[in-house]
């Protein structure tokens, strides 16, 4: 914990998270946390995220959500992502002031999501919070390359 401490005080550098193994609103909650406070947050291997839950009513859920368009035209919107690393920066924009303030749209741009590990993180320091951390068996979970998979994701 005190590391994690140390870590959001330092600004110039970008916080890694690595996000295998954890949970999705959780890590969500704590990105937009360090997002608030001014820092520069990377999320890596966003396709190892878990989603807690049947398989089936998360997939079925989110295509229910799918369905939501423009009566007009589909092109105008809403938009919908598929890939795992675009639906967890929409999860975390959610948690952020994104339409009420304009700090919620700085606090966003700071935010960079990976499938995987790019070359321009590979030798920083990565943190996991421990409470967004699965505590059972990963049968009990989904991945998010899973979901995307299901919801017609497509480049990863």
């Amino acid at each position: 914990m005190a590391s994690e401490q140390q870590q959001i005080i330092d600004l110039s550098k970008p916080i890694v998270v690595d996000g295998t193994n954890l949970i999705a609103g959780r890590l969500a909650s704590n990105v937009a946390k360090l997002l608030r406070k001014g820092n520069r947050v990377s999320v890596i291997n966003c396709d190892r995220i878990m989603m807690s839950g049947k398989k089936s009513s998360i997939v079925g859920e989110y295509r229910d959500f799918l369905k939501i368009n423009s009566i007009i035209n589909y092109k105008h919107g809403p938009k919908h992502p598929r890939r795992p690393d675009r639906v967890i920066a929409r999860m975390i924009r959610g948690m952020l002031p994104y339409e009420d303030k304009p700090s919620g749209k700085t606090d966003f741009a700071r935010l960079r999501t990976y499938i995987g590990v790019p070359k321009e993180v590979k030798g920083l320091e990565k943190i996991q919070f421990e409470k967004a951390k699965i505590r059972h068996d990963t049968s009990r979970y989904t991945t998010m390359a899973e979901i995307s998979r299901y919801i017609g994701g497509t480049n990863f």
